[in-house]
């Protein structure tokens, strides 16, 4: 039994369990965006959720918004979460750019 569960270990799950597929949540926003700037969504792109979301980054229509530049309530509460965890405080500026709060959250986690 011992070396049925071993063999199972080792012929187990590969490497692509990251290659998760797009959500439809996604490929509405994608088609969104593409229909307004005449564009074609790559087949590349549809194949995983991370081709996905570059594809989309890469597209989306910028946001004038003087608030476009502030971390999402998600980055907030996870950066507080490490806060509290690791005892360290979150400088102010992180507050008001999200590229700052997501490296210090790279940073802490």
């Amino acid at each position: 039994m011992t070396r049925n569960m071993r063999n199972s270990a080792l012929s187990g799950p590969s490497n692509d369990y990251h290659l998760l597929p797009v959500t439809d949540r996604q490929m509405r926003y994608a088609r969104a965006i593409a229909e307004q700037s005449a564009l074609d969504i790559p087949v590349e792109a549809q194949r995983d959720r991370r081709s996905m979301s570059d594809w989309i980054s890469a597209h989306k229509p910028h946001d004038p918004s003087p608030f476009a530049n502030y971390p999402t309530g998600k980055q907030v509460a996870f950066a507080e979460r490490i806060s509290r965890s690791k005892r360290r405080p979150i400088p102010s500026e992180c507050f008001r750019d999200k590229q700052m709060m997501s490296h210090w959250i790279d940073q802490n986690k």
